[in-house]
């Protein structure tokens, strides 16, 4: 298991582009991409992604869900073709980039309605998706469907309903999952193997998210659950800008994290 962080931790504070530089001075070697608007999919830009980068290793990549992700699964043909069209540059993205996975939040709850869902057509839609991204990727990148407080995937049995019609991977995001009302360890029940990403944040009693280490959530007990459980994939810190001051903090939690995969390792070997 590794630790990373998510470039997203740093928007609205460094550009997409400048987010290497943070990453080699802070030490660490692994990262999510969070590409944050429509001229960052673009070839040129992921161009300059690639040469940025040097020996920082990108796990996987993340788009803003809004922009197109929804639509992707619009009932009108012409919809979904147009933002096709965009997640086809994602695709290329991912493939240029090395990333093994795909954050995806997919469609979003904007009524405030019951919503019934079709998981046969979800999971057909979905694997239509996957097909694209392996497609273009030569069989690189993944999508790992992430638990997301106001999408469809705002709580664990959905994605239980949703396994028998898809082979699509997991994201456990650990807010998220404190968001929508429900532990990390019924999420992590059900995505069961296909779990293969983590997005860390810690929250305090108030609810209020904080860098890992900082607030209430007990990474020492996740580890332990995740290597029971046999997870060999990246775990990214990604937190709010607000999180903390400076980037100092960041390189701190990060040895935290790591401390605690340590002692969860030695808890089980003794």
């Amino acid at each position: 298991m590794e630790i990373g962080l998510s470039t997203a931790s740093l928007f609205s504070r460094e550009l997409t582009e400048n987010t290497f530089r943070i990453l080699n001075s802070l030490k660490i070697p692994l990262c999510e991409v969070f590409l944050s608007t429509l001229s960052e999919y673009e070839p040129e830009f992921i161009k300059i992604l690639c040469e940025n980068k040097k020996d920082v290793k990108i796990y996987s990549i993340h788009t803003l869900t809004q922009q197109y992700e929804p639509e992707l699964f619009n009932i009108m043909p012409r919809t979904r073709h147009d933002c096709e069209k965009i997640f086809l540059k994602t695709c290329v993205a991912a493939k240029r980039l090395g990333a093994k996975y795909y954050v995806f939040h997919g469609p979003a709850k904007f009524k405030k309605i019951p919503y019934v869902f079709n998981y046969p057509e979800l999971g057909k839609r979905i694997e239509e998706l996957r097909a694209i991204m392996k497609n273009v990727t030569d069989g690189q990148t993944e999508i790992c469907y992430e638990n997301v407080h106001w999408a469809y995937f705002n709580e664990p049995e959905y994605f239980n309903q949703l396994k028998p019609y898809t082979e699509v991977k997991a994201c456990l995001d650990i807010k998220q999952a404190k968001l929508s009302g429900y532990s990390a360890w019924e999420y992590i029940s059900v995505m069961g193997n296909r779990l293969t990403n983590i997005h860390l944040c810690d929250y305090n009693e108030q609810g209020k998210t904080t860098l890992p280490g900082k607030g209430i959530f007990n990474f020492e007990q996740l580890f332990s659950v995740l290597i029971e459980n046999h997870y060999s994939g990246a775990a990214m810190i990604e937190v709010y800008a607000s999180d903390y001051n400076g980037y100092d903090e960041i390189a701190r939690c990060y040895d935290y994290l790591n401390e605690c995969i340590y002692r969860a390792e030695n808890k089980r070997r003794y």
